[in-house]
């Protein structure tokens, strides 16, 4: 038996259950994993809350960890017992000591790469990779906005945007928070509470816009967002932590004939050529120091309802880790 949070109705971080679970032998195709850290992003939020439906209940939660591997099941042959492996991946059940899962979503970790930094990394990196470089290629001259700039995944886009050349303008809510998207590459902070945003981004771009808007906030800036766009610019919305975005009419993309896109990691992971492709890219910058991820909150994993009342309050900004 191992222990493993688990939900059984939708709701807030009350309805999380740790309880006792079986972990049997891995099947074909499957490999047993002893977890050392697991990630939580807001992604979690969302199954538990039930604004992404879970496939099933009770259900298991979190996408993201890192661990070592235990066994192996029949027919995987490129990895072995023994192998340091991260994942940022389908199915539910992260928030767990140990779980089978299968093989085709895991990727080694370089040795010079923690457990804590690989679960830290792997979903909002990989996330932060297929934005700039896969939705909108962001080249040398760009101008780009990135909403929830201190937040995990902002941080990380903030700093691989400037490594590639653009102008990196972030939304955050605190001069606190400002100060953070500065020290990781932001070079114009805008305070959302303080100012309308559109019109700064228009007043720092001298009326011409941004080449492209990533937004995980969803419903409060979803509008706002169109009007930073410049001619044929991108609105790419990842993300609803203010609610999901109300249905758009056709018309609303006419003014500047702007681009909409509503992208998912597992869209652009769905391979396992894409998966060790986009992880890889990702350890390259982590390696090369062109990106740092600061893992600004860990907590054991049986605090994990705790831990989800801080990231729903905005109590944290950065990454945030459990420790098995």
């Amino acid at each position: 038996m191992t222990k493993a949070f688990r939900f059984h109705e939708a709701g807030g971080s009350d309805v999380l259950r740790f309880e006792d679970v079986e972990v049997g032998a891995p099947g074909e195709g499957e490999v047993r994993l002893a977890q050392k850290a697991v990630g939580l992003n807001y992604i979690d939020i969302y199954f538990r809350s039930g604004v992404y439906p879970a496939p099933s209940l009770p259900s298991g939660l979190g996408l993201e960890g890192a661990g070592v591997i235990e066994a192996v099941g029949a027919g995987v042959t490129d990895l072995s017992v023994g192998d340091r492996v991260a994942y940022a991946a389908q199915p539910l059940g992260a928030y767990a000591e140990a779980r089978v899962m299968p093989a085709k979503g895991l990727v080694k970790i370089p040795d010079d790469v923690s457990f804590e930094l690989a679960a830290a990394a792997m979903l909002q990196g990989m996330t932060a990779q297929y934005l700039l470089r896969r939705t909108y290629t962001v080249k040398k001259g760009d101008t780009i906005l990135i909403h929830a700039a201190a937040g995990g995944v902002g941080q990380i886009v903030c700093q691989w945007a400037k490594h590639l050349g653009a102008t990196v303008i972030g939304t955050v809510g605190s001069p606190e928070k400002a100060e953070i998207a500065k020290a990781k590459g932001c070079d114009y902070p805008i305070l959302y509470r303080d100012e309308v945003v559109s019109e700064r981004v228009m007043e720092i771009t001298k009326g011409q816009g941004v080449e492209v808007v990533y937004d995980s906030v969803g419903k409060d800036t979803f509008d706002d967002s169109l009007k930073c766009l410049k001619r044929l610019g991108m609105m790419v919305t990842f993300g609803q932590s203010s609610g999901p975005v109300p249905p758009v009419p056709i018309k609303a993309l006419a003014p500047g004939a702007y681009f909409l896109t509503r992208p998912s990691i597992f869209h652009y992971t769905a391979t396992r050529e894409e998966l060790l492709a986009t992880a890889n890219d990702l350890f390259d910058v982590l390696k090369s120091g062109a990106v740092k991820i600061d893992i600004t909150a860990t907590y054991p994993l049986a605090d994990a309802k705790q831990a989800h009342d801080d990231l729903e309050g905005r109590k944290t900004n950065g990454s945030i880790v459990f420790t098995v």
